[in-house]
């Protein structure tokens, strides 16, 4: 059996398939503390015989096999979790092969291989909720250096009508700190489950989004961009944000037809475990 976690930043998805990715068993946990997350982890696993992991987490991470701290959450806002050896505290617990990236990272994988980009030569998935995190897959492999990207960081354009000071306790206005789930319920001090569809805050998220976009184009030149999360289940705010993307690109980059090359995740809430299961399954091979 293959085992996939996708642990995010509120809720641990855990779950098990078979060789050939059927999924056999799921669960949500919620994300307090290692300790008591884990202890709930280790209950759900040790029922089963899984043979390797895969995992995809919050972050930032070390994904630097060389580092003294690889395998580690580091500078998360979460502080419970800041400088925890992810990686290690899990091999203790269960001696089988680990594939071990981002959250996002993950999920850009599974999509790549069996959702909305596994056509394409690469992908870009970004998710939109309580943060803002992107991952890419060129040349059939996740991109990654010595640092994981960070691509729900990067600077944007401010609204000229938005005096919003951002959310991002490192950077105020960056992507996340303007466009996450948090940043726009204390904007318009609402859940944006709660706002109106014509509210004048998704006129500032697709501009913001749409920003995101066009660097992510501009810089990377993916086959497609997919975009997912809470926030993007949001009726209208996709096809905003297609508009918006072609004319801030003013017709310089030429896309093809839009919809093909930004969309949303077949996978839809599974890409990450989905991606943790293909991960654990070529680490098996491997292995």
């Amino acid at each position: 059996m293959l085992g996939s976690i996708e642990a995010g930043g509120t809720k641990f998805v855990c779950a098990v398939s078979d060789l050939n990715l059927n999924l056999i068993d799921k669960v949500t946990i919620e994300t307090t503390t290692p300790s008591k997350t884990l202890q709930q982890v280790f209950q759900f696993f040790t029922k089963y015989s899984i043979r390797s992991l895969g995992i995809g987490c919050f972050g930032p991470i070390d994904l630097d096999i060389y580092s003294r701290t690889y395998g580690y959450i580091t500078a998360t806002p979460k502080l419970a979790w800041q400088n925890f050896n992810f990686v290690q505290t899990i091999k203790e617990q269960f001696n089988i092969p680990i594939a071990f990236n981002t959250d996002v990272n993950v999920a850009a994988y599974g999509e790549f291989k069996l959702g909305a980009a596994q056509t394409k030569n690469s992908c870009v998935y970004v998710t939109v909720g309580t943060g803002i995190g992107g991952g890419v897959v060129l040349n059939n492999k996740i991109l990654s250096g010595k640092h994981h990207p960070e691509m729900g960081h990067i600077f944007v354009k401010r609204d000229a009508q938005d005096d919003f000071i951002g959310n991002c306790p490192f950077h105020k206005d960056c992507l996340e700190g303007m466009a996450c789930g948090p940043a726009i319920e204390k904007r318009w001090n609402m859940k944006p489950i709660n706002i109106t569809d014509d509210h004048k805050a998704w006129d500032f998220e697709a501009f913001y989004l749409a920003q995101a976009v066009v660097n992510y184009t501009l810089t990377l030149a993916p086959d497609m961009i997919i975009l997912g999360g809470g926030i993007m289940h949001k009726a209208n705010l996709l096809d905003r944000i297609k508009a918006t993307s072609l004319a801030l690109l003013n017709g310089y980059f030429e896309l093809g037809k839009i919809d093909d090359y930004l969309c949303s995740p077949k996978l839809g809430d599974n890409a990450g475990i989905i991606g943790g299961l293909l991960l654990a399954k070529e680490e098996l091979n491997q292995a």
